[in-house]
């Protein structure tokens, strides 16, 4: 399952990531689905990066200071 943007809250984003890591740390999945489960890990990670570094801008902006942008850029 592919991370979609447009479908995606960061609730569920995050929910999503932390099913991902419980099942890397209990070892459940074999090589194939290893290297697709990171894929996807690695697409909702920068997904939740984003969503937080616009809400942060969001709130930066109502307060009037400048966001410091994300690690490894937005």
């Amino acid at each position: 399952m592919a991370a979609k943007k447009e479908t995606y809250t960061y609730s569920e984003a995050m929910k999503h990531l932390e099913a991902i890591v419980s099942r890397i740390e209990g070892n459940e999945l074999d090589i194939d689905e290893l290297g697709e489960n990171l894929k996807e890990a690695q697409k909702l990670i920068k997904f939740c990066k984003d969503k937080l570094y616009k809400a942060d801008q969001e709130i930066q902006k109502m307060l009037g200071t400048s966001p410091t942008p994300p690690e490894g850029g937005a």
